[in-house]
């Protein structure tokens, strides 16, 4: 499991609440490589699918996620 410092992502009070936005949550970061990922480890096995399970990897530390 992948966490977030809230202190890297808090804003001042007082900004606007139009500009806040809030943090990309795990689960919902790299919907393309999660699903091809998932759909291959039911199909194939989780053995059988080490290049999509790296790539998602990959695109979840471009985002800033510890994997």
């Amino acid at each position: 499991m992948s966490s977030l410092s809230a202190a890297s992502l808090e804003t001042p009070a007082g900004t606007g609440g139009a500009e806040q936005q809030k943090p990309l949550k795990p689960c919902c970061a790299c919907p393309e490589t999660k699903k091809v990922r998932d759909a291959c480890i039911i199909e194939k096995g989780e053995e059988n699918c080490r290049d999509l399970i790296e790539a998602h990897k990959e695109c979840m530390r471009a985002l800033g996620f510890k994997i």
